[in-house]
């Protein structure tokens, strides 16, 4: 596993955590609202803003029934053909170099999800700084294969994916010229509920694949990405919308502003309070020693007082002896007087 940089953000176990912002089809075909959108992900400190890239032609068949409609009750897009879906929430082509520089102006990186080898032609004519791989997509070999060429890093997630599927996924890129990979911890359920997400798979991804990892993220709030984090993710992705309640085609598993403000800061967070193995007193602790319990005298006491459980009892502040010291002491005489709230010393015994 190694660091790598992406534009000019570096990707690694001891960096502030890659924050992708998924737009997705959360533009609602308005350029003005996707221009919003790009606004809200600068504001909320997001790294990067990525799209997708294809049109109904290029990943669906103009059929409107059998498998190709969804009447799955359950799903957000029951009652669409994949066809209308895919033309409802597309992002427009002609938009992506308007978006991507909107995007960079606002200090944001700016990619896409290729879903077909046009789509990786048409994004590399617009130099895009790396590329990332759908779960519906990563066991399309050809596609996997393109990327990697670019020599460009990848990002691929890994939802619905076979541990064996998984590893023929990543020799292609590999064997492709791959050398900067991402796999991303993915639940392909939409919302997905956190009990699946299963995030205990991500340090497990990391040494199976010796890649740096990170995570999908289709839950809501900002719990399970901080948890993936806390875990070894570098990278956390989230599609986010300007409000939930719009309608757009991906908003009920979208962040709002807020909470993609929210995730910024909370993944920082969680990666600063990593730090490393460390015992014993941390910089700013050790001014709060003097506060820990010790051995103190608890009544004013003459010349050769025997030290009892009564008079001499651990309390705060810590300037005296420890209290491990107290069973030692009980039964000794003292050799000067002590008022009450003298430090216990060795010195004060006879």
């Amino acid at each position: 596993m190694h660091d790598f940089f992406i534009g000019d953000r570096k990707i690694g176990p001891f960096e502030k955590p890659f924050i992708i912002a998924e737009m997705s089809g959360n533009h609602g075909q308005s350029l003005d609202k996707a221009k919003a959108l790009i606004d809200a992900a600068a504001a909320a400190g997001a790294d990067a803003l990525k799209l997708q890239t294809y049109t109904p032609d290029t990943i669906t068949l103009d059929v409107h029934q059998g498998e190709f409609f969804i009447a799955d009750p359950n799903s957000l897009w029951q009652g669409n053909s994949l066809y209308n879906l895919y033309q409802q929430a597309m992002t427009p082509w002609e938009w992506h170099e308007e978006l991507f520089a909107y995007a960079n102006s606002k200090g944001m990186l700016a990619f896409s999800t290729p879903f077909d080898l046009t789509a990786v032609e048409f994004l590399e004519q617009l130099n895009v700084p790396c590329y990332k791989i759908a779960s519906f997509e990563n066991i399309d070999h050809a596609l996997l294969a393109a990327v990697a060429r670019t020599g460009k890093p990848v990002i691929v997630s890994t939802g619905m994916a076979t541990q064996a599927e998984l590893a023929e996924s990543v020799q292609v890129l590999r064997e492709n010229g791959c050398k900067d990979l991402v796999l991303l911890k993915c639940t392909s359920n939409y919302p997905a509920r956190p009990v699946d997400a299963n995030l205990l798979t991500i340090p497990h991804l990391a040494a199976l694949f010796d890649c740096q990892v990170g995570l999908s993220d289709h839950t809501p709030g900002v719990g399970v990405s901080v948890a993936a984090v806390a875990l070894g993710a570098t990278v956390i992705e989230k599609h986010f919308v300007l409000d939930r309640k719009g309608g757009e085609v991906d908003a009920e598993f979208s962040l709002e502003p807020d909470e993609l403000k929210l995730l910024v800061e909370e993944t920082a967070r969680a990666r600063d309070a990593l730090g490393k193995v460390h015992y014993g007193c941390t910089e700013k602790e050790v001014a709060s020693r003097v506060h820990r319990r010790s051995l103190y005298i608890a009544e004013d006491l003459p010349a050769g007082a025997i030290l009892t459980a009564k008079n001499l009892r651990s309390v705060r502040p810590g300037l005296g002896l420890p209290p491990k010291y107290l069973p030692m002491l009980l039964g000794k005489a003292l050799k000067v007087s002590a008022k009450k709230g003298t430090a216990m010393s060795w010195e004060l015994l006879a």
